[in-house]
């Protein structure tokens, strides 16, 4: 797997909106931005 570099663009990636409905970065990168947050081991047991 390759690290994504801080400054970077992002890979394109589609996800699971709220609604169910699939939202995908290319569709937003035009008209907004996006922030990618990461949360090591969110919603996980311990």
């Amino acid at each position: 797997m390759n690290l994504i570099q801080p400054g970077a663009d992002a890979p394109a990636f589609e996800l699971e909106s709220h609604g169910e409905d699939r939202v995908s970065s290319t569709e937003i990168l035009g008209n907004e931005q996006i922030l990618l947050v990461f949360y090591p081991l969110d919603f996980t047991p311990t």
